[in-house]
């Protein structure tokens, strides 16, 4: 059997003395009514003979419609097998970008099932930057485990209070794409 692999970027930032994380909302209707564990890090396929680190670059501008910052350092934060076998591999690099930015790539599927129509549907369909702390609650689980990762690689992934995280008091600096 072949081992998909998968690879990304988890970008982060320093806002407030309190580190954030940007990650994105899956599209499409079997997320369309989910919160929790329905969030992950950019990330995609990597195509064969494709290296890791330029499929976490491809990848990220693909589900983001917006290029990584250029400048700055990749904090290699190792791999992780996910529930489904797959291989996740993901990088960090401290940056900032506007949510509002995000113009997402989008995939076909055929819905409703067994219908026979193709839909397009957006990769991500909103972004958020969030703490530590409130993206332990929405991230898929396979991908907790580089949140303690990135917080061994830079000054602690500072989670603090979550309700201060934002304006809104939900530890979300969030934005739909389009609105």
């Amino acid at each position: 059997m072949v081992v998909r692999r998968s690879a990304g970027l988890v970008l982060y930032r320093e806002r407030n003395g309190r580190t954030e994380v940007l990650i994105g909302h899956m599209g499409g209707p079997l997320w369309a009514k989910k919160d929790a564990r329905a969030w992950s890090f950019p990330k995609g396929l990597v195509e064969e003979g494709e290296e890791p680190r330029a499929a976490a670059r491809r990848e990220f501008e693909e589900e983001l419609g917006i290029a990584p910052p250029d400048d700055g350092e990749w904090l290699e934060l190792g791999e992780e097998r996910q529930p489904n076998g797959k291989i996740v591999t993901l990088w960090a690099l401290a940056g900032d970008l506007d949510p509002e930015r995000i113009e997402p790539g989008g995939f076909m599927m055929e819905w409703p099932p067994h219908s026979g129509r193709e839909q397009l549907f957006p990769e991500i369909d909103r972004v958020a930057w969030v703490d530590p702390a409130t993206a332990r609650e929405l991230l898929v689980a396979g991908q907790v485990a580089f949140l303690d990762r990135l917080a061994a690689l830079t000054d602690g992934g500072r989670d603090g209070d979550p309700s201060s995280a934002s304006p809104s008091g939900s530890g979300r600096d969030e934005a739909t794409p389009g609105e």
